[in-house]
């Protein structure tokens, strides 16, 4: 694995030999197959199986630091929603990406997609920003249609536009014609697990966790559906309420594909995941319960026999925090649009949060910044567990040097009380 500029010691360029491809469990979907054992967690937020529950022999998540694992990293205990004494722990989403001049130099001739099937590449590009900000977990370099090309449909990312489908999903017929998934599908998911192996040989040494990356049903379906980006997702939406049996099948076949994604990336040696549902805030909440959320737990029921922490994320989501946690997340994300004291308060107590910078903080004064960073401290302390993250991803014209300095700064502050933030209140 080529080292950029700013590589550190710590970070060796010696990649792991890719161990054999993931196993897989069974999807609990109406679409999965009989057989299908698992479902999403009942447990309470923050709690459930220990680190090395069903993990496989050797991976991080199954060795403290002490034995040169992560099983107990700061952010993990955190996400977890257990005390910890260490500073603030902080990772961005979209930290790998165009932000970055190592980034663009790596990528430059490669398609986006392409970047993130060639597993040496992908690894580099996932490390690139830990060694650069020294954040506290790398999230796996990929793409929420990553799957649907692995499945064999014909998908591109467009720059300036985003996914395109090329033969969008409009029918009966349509659905009918999805791929079938399987061993092909299982086959095609080697170079995920590769690109994990590589990525943790880095990461592992520096006690750095790796979060796995999926997109949920609605907004990967809504792809499908729409054929690209779409302000309204109005053939989606459509498509849910006169056809929901359609919709149903959709939503299926996308939670098994996600899933088994998701899945592959934890065995491989992910020891978190996220699933990600940037169009989830366009529904309602009763749309959600009725059309979505089984199809969320069917991904996340994927990992949930791993034990491994399940952060969910939503875009404009607010009325969805509780509903979306209760899809079978142990942790929820929550995005710049909400107070983070009020996402707390309305969770269930003992739910541990991630967020919520204004990622517009990026672009303003240092004071500014600073500011945002305390007050987002101050608000998580009365969680669980609290990881800072931005509200959204990191914008592509950030200046990569403010992001170092926050997370130096994060770094030096103390972790406010919990009777702080009920003060502040």
């Amino acid at each position: 694995m080529t080292q950029n500029r700013t590589s550190e010691d710590v970070f060796h360029d010696s990649a792991s030999d890719p161990s054999g491809p993931a196993a897989t469990t069974a999807a609990a979907s109406a679409a999965a197959s009989a057989t299908a054992p698992a479902t999403a967690s009942a447990a309470a937020p923050g709690t459930g199986p220990g680190p090395a529950a069903a993990l496989p022999d050797g991976h991080p998540s199954a060795r403290p630091l002490a034995e040169g694992g992560v099983g107990d990293a700061p952010l993990l205990q955190r996400l977890r929603g257990r005390p910890v004494q260490a500073p603030p722990s902080v990772w961005f989403m979209r930290q790998a990406g165009r932000s970055l001049p190592e980034y663009r130099e790596l990528r430059e001739g490669i398609t986006m997609l392409d970047s993130c099937l060639q597993p040496e590449l992908a690894a580099e590009i996932t490390v690139q920003p830990v060694r650069r900000h020294r954040v506290d977990a790398g999230i796996f370099f990929s793409d929420i249609v990553v799957p649907v090309r692995l499945a064999g449909m014909s998908v591109e990312i467009q720059p300036g536009v985003g996914p395109v489908i090329e033969h969008p999903i409009r029918s009966e017929a349509d659905v009918d014609a999805l791929p079938e998934l399987g061993d092909d599908y299982e086959a095609a998911l080697a170079p995920i697990s590769e690109a994990v192996q590589r990525t943790v040989a880095e990461l592992t040494p520096a006690g750095v966790p790796l979060i796995g990356f999926a997109g949920a049903p609605f907004t990967v379906a809504s792809y499908l559906v729409e054929g690209g980006p779409s302000k309204d997702h109005l053939r989606t939406r459509t498509l849910m309420r006169d056809r929901p049996e359609v919709w149903a099948r959709l939503a299926a076949w996308v939670a098994e594909l996600s899933g088994r994604f998701l899945r592959a990336q934890v065995l491989a040696g992910a020891s978190a995941t996220q699933l990600f549902d940037s169009w989830v805030g366009s529904l309602s909440a009763e749309q959600y319960l009725a059309h979505v959320q089984p199809h969320s737990a069917a991904v996340l029921s994927r990992v949930a026999d791993l034990g491994v922490p399940r952060i969910h994320f939503g875009v404009g989501a607010a009325h969805l925090l509780t509903p979306m946690l209760e899809a079978g997340a142990t942790a929820m994300g929550v995005d710049h649009r909400l107070s983070l004291r009020d996402a707390v308060s309305a969770l269930p107590a003992g739910t541990p949060v991630q967020g919520n910078i204004d990622p517009a903080v990026l672009f303003a004064s240092e004071a500014a910044r600073q500011a945002e960073a305390r007050s987002v401290l101050t608000a998580g302390a009365a969680a669980s567990g609290h990881v800072v993250n931005l509200g959204h991803g990191v914008p592509p014209q950030t200046d990569p040097q403010v992001l170092t300095d926050l997370v130096s700064y994060l770094h030096e502050q103390p972790v406010p009380s919990q009777a702080a933030s009920e003060g502040r209140a």
